[in-house]
């Protein structure tokens, strides 16, 4: 018989190691890495973030909202929430997919898991392995969201993938309860690409020009000319792409131009966070370098806010 001491060793050990063998308990997602089973994006969080944190961005965070806000209401997605995020670089493609990928998950480990960020040049850069590719991505996004049902997928350089590839993870994509066991409803993909990107930037002008603000132009015509604009575009990873003819691409977000505005406030926060006092000399100097196009109006930076902590830095 045990004592009373080992009878509380032994039944205290035994707590843990259930914790341990438990798929999602709360103890292995202390220690080790697990699936956040529970949905724990706070959309006035993820709000707050957007609204503080990236610039110019108005039509970007209301679209992005309400698509995750309609996502996470639902218990069982009929769909994944898919995602494309179009504009110049430096605009806040990444940044924001970033943000997300934060506030997605509770632990700070669990992110290195059950974010999987796909660089084009990195991960497919041989246009004669695509069919590898192929086999290789599906069988990436099978296990992992068999793993994790709420794994995020981000795909960047978009404009560079080779065409066809992103067509392999059509049927993960589509409106389909289970394909082999595995429900596919709660994982999120994110599309980067700079495609489209001289489309909004055209538009944005055009409004610029009628004295219009960018606040008025409509967002669903926008959305509709990026999915033809990215279709009919040869250097776009969607050329042609059955996702889109499928209309399986939820929401193509568009990241608008950064005015002179928009970079000064990149360059406040720049300086914020490498530790330096506020210059507001420094600031518009920085900010009238950056902002160079077109060439007569210099409306707009062509880079974003892409080089901001270099140029602070120096």
């Amino acid at each position: 018989a045990f004592d009373p001491l080992s009878t509380s060793v032994f039944m205290g050990g035994a707590a843990v190691a259930w914790q341990l063998l438990s798929p999602h308990s709360w103890l292995k997602c202390s220690l080790l890495e697990c699936c956040n089973m529970k949905d724990t994006l706070d959309l006035t969080v993820i709000k707050m973030d957007l609204e503080r944190k990236v610039f110019g961005q108005h039509l970007a965070i209301e679209i992005l909202l309400r698509a995750l806000g309609t996502n996470m209401r639902s218990k069982r997605p009929r769909k994944p929430l898919v995602m494309s995020f179009h504009g110049w670089t430096g605009t806040g493609k990444s940044f924001v997919s970033s943000i997300i990928a934060e506030n997605l998950y509770q632990l700070h480990m669990t992110r290195k898991r059950f974010v999987h960020h796909f660089s084009t040049v990195l991960h497919f850069p041989h246009l004669s392995h695509v069919h590898l590719y192929k086999e290789q991505l599906q069988n990436w996004i099978r296990s992992n969201v068999s793993t994790c049902p709420r794994s995020l997928f981000i795909f960047s350089e978009m404009d560079q993938m080779p065409h066809g590839l992103i067509d392999s993870i059509m049927p993960f994509l589509d409106y389909h309860e289970e394909i082999d066991g595995v429900y596919y409803g709660k994982a999120i993909f994110l599309f980067l690409n700079n495609a489209g990107g001289d489309k909004i930037t055209e538009i944005a002008l055009d409004y610029w020009r009628r004295l219009k603000t960018r606040e008025d132009i409509p967002v669903k015509e926008l959305q509709s000319l990026l999915s033809e604009e990215i279709f009919r575009n040869r250097n776009s990873g969607f050329f042609h792409s059955q996702l889109i003819q499928k209309n399986l691409i939820d929401y193509f977000i568009p990241f608008l131009p950064l005015e002179y505005k928009h970079v000064r406030e990149c360059v406040r926060e720049e300086l914020h966070v490498q530790g330096h006092p506020k210059d507001e000399d420094l600031i518009t100097e920085i900010a009238l370098a950056m902002t160079d196009y077109p060439s007569e109006e210099r409306l707009y930076s062509s880079k974003g806010c892409k080089t901001v902590a270099s140029r602070v830095t120096l």
